[in-house]
């Protein structure tokens, strides 16, 4: 071989390199017992790209033998140079033998695959292995766990990559308007927690957890926080909702369904996954169900299983589906390092408040007004776990939420705030739409108030701002399309009234000319 075809050779080697390494990253699972290779052994493949551990092999070939075998199959050997199947060697093997037998051939490279199709076993073809191939996809690989004391060599994360709280709290800043307390609780928690996961166990003192649980009115900005968040710190982020999980054996999604969001939010990576965020919503749908004729599947019990998760454990959770099944490969998570945030609602905590705050008689000297706190709409400020425990959730399920916090109702002038500060602001997604069709689109400052006004008496928050633009901006949207002389709309509060209508500039008026081009006025 001449220089010139070893170096274009080693070449053709270093280029095939790395899709080896990606393709070494993965490990088998096995079909039957999901399994992966690590721990099942070497795999055996048959048609279809389906792989089967050397125990459930022989476990499968243990109870054919006890069942006669495949139909036609006596005088015929299993394996190639093996003895002809009869009744009298069956008795006569032991199990040893046998799994013996069947490891040595599984050791050996056998491909099960070949013999299948060789047709040296007759009848086989009573199994369609093609029908297996849709059910099963690439489901049968999952990225290989490090060992550990490679893990212990390299640091996770790096504390001095981690922002302080005072960055993490101005980047939320630039999109949640208001909320001040809140933020700053966040980004305390999130910044002690991703040290703790980068520092692990040093100097024999090993710091807890600190999940969270977050209560506050309906359109406050829970998820939304929750959701920035993990966009800034680029962590995997899992959101799952409470109301469908219910106990284990009965209808609807298992507690383990939510470590199943995160793996796939990790790309099935389980070491990205195990330093993420879970955000569980509608907590409060967990809570005792009182003076329940039924069997409660899923309040106190989902509270129940869900305390292994929030305190750190080793969970067997599906790959690719969010319930254990025969057809889905298992993988093992550490919850340790998972920073879990509960949120709700909490309807009809406020009373349970202001049951607490009424300690004093109504009648008599040092009188107490019993209606001192119905105006009050940061009521929920004031919350302690006594109350979150009398609301229907358990102690050892508020033991592990030990960052208790409340966000403020929305005022007027926060909703003014929402609809034009905030980097991706409601009105100026509308103007940028308008933009692509060569218009202007501006709001009049009254009428971003009527807006405001508007929402605050539907009562739901943020999200009411939505739904009022998208009902007067209907006409608006649908008929510039139709005229291109239209240069520039302006938005009244008259129009938001109904009692007026929008002021539409057309193209080549002195005003919108100076708009254009401030420079040369």
């Amino acid at each position: 071989m001449s220089e010139k075809d070893r170096i274009d050779d080693r070449t053709e080697k270093e280029a095939v390199k790395p899709a080896d390494d990606k393709q070494d990253e993965y490990e088998e699972v096995c079909y039957i017992c999901h399994r992966p290779e690590s721990k099942a052994g070497k795999m055996i493949h048959i048609p279809n790209n389906i792989c089967i551990c050397p125990d459930c092999m022989q476990r499968t070939f243990d109870s054919m033998n006890q069942m006669g075998g495949f139909p036609g199959m006596e005088g015929f050997p299993m394996f190639p140079g093996m003895a002809p199947v009869s009744k009298e060697s069956k008795s006569q093997s032991s199990d040893d033998e046998k799994q013996e037998t069947a490891k040595e051939q599984a050791g050996s490279g056998l491909n099960l695959g070949e013999l299948l199709s060789s047709g040296k076993i007759p009848n086989i073809s009573l199994v369609n292995m093609a029908d297996l191939q849709g059910m099963m996809g690439n489901q049968q690989r999952v990225k290989k766990k490090k060992p550990k004391d490679q893990k212990n060599e390299e640091p996770v994360l790096d504390i001095k990559k981690i922002p302080a709280p005072h960055k993490i709290k101005a980047s939320l800043d630039d999109y949640v308007v208001g909320q001040q307390y809140a933020k700053k609780v966040m980004s305390v928690a999130v910044y002690n927690h991703y040290k703790r996961v980068a520092s692990g166990y040093q100097d024999g003192i090993e710091i807890e957890k600190s999940n969270m649980l977050m209560v506050g009115p309906t359109g406050s900005g829970k998820t939304y926080l929750v959701k920035t968040l993990a966009r800034l710190l680029d962590v995997p982020l899992a959101i799952a909702d409470a109301t469908s999980l219910t106990e284990a054996g009965y209808i609807g999604d298992d507690i383990e369904s939510v470590l199943s969001k995160l793996l796939a939010a990790a790309d099935n990576d389980v070491e990205k996954a195990e330093r993420g965020i879970v955000y569980i919503d509608e907590i409060d749908k967990l809570a005792k169900k009182k003076n329940a004729n039924q069997r409660d599947v899923s309040g106190e019990s989902v509270q129940q299983g869900m305390l292994k998760l929030l305190e750190g454990a080793e969970v067997e959770v599906p790959v690719g589906a969010s319930s254990k099944n025969a057809m889905v490969p298992m993988t093992t998570i550490d919850t340790t390092n998972i920073l879990f945030i509960c949120g709700g609602a909490f309807p009809g905590l406020e009373e349970i408040i202001k049951e607490r705050l009424n300690k004093h008689s109504s009648m008599g000297f040092m009188a107490d007004l019993k209606d001192k706190y119905d105006d009050d709409e940061n009521i929920l400020m004031k919350v302690t776990t006594e109350d979150i425990r009398k609301f229907g959730m358990i102690p050892e399920f508020i033991g592990r939420l030990p960052i208790l916090f409340s966000l403020e109702a929305l005022s007027e002038e926060m909703l003014v705030q929402i609809l034009k500060e905030p980097k991706n602001a409601i009105i100026k997604q509308y103007k940028k739409l308008l933009e692509l069709d060569e218009v202007q689109l501006e709001f009049d400052d009254d009428a971003l108030c009527a807006i405001a006004k508007k929402a605050k008496e539907k009562n739901v928050g943020a999200r009411a701002l939505r739904s009022i633009i998208e009902e007067f901006m209907l006409d608006i949207m649908y008929e510039i399309p139709k005229d291109d002389n239209i240069g520039k709309v302006l938005i009244t509060k008259n129009y938001i009234e109904n009692t007026g209508g929008p002021v539409i500039t057309m193209r080549g008026c002195p005003e919108l000319e100076m708009k254009e081009n401030p420079a040369e006025s």
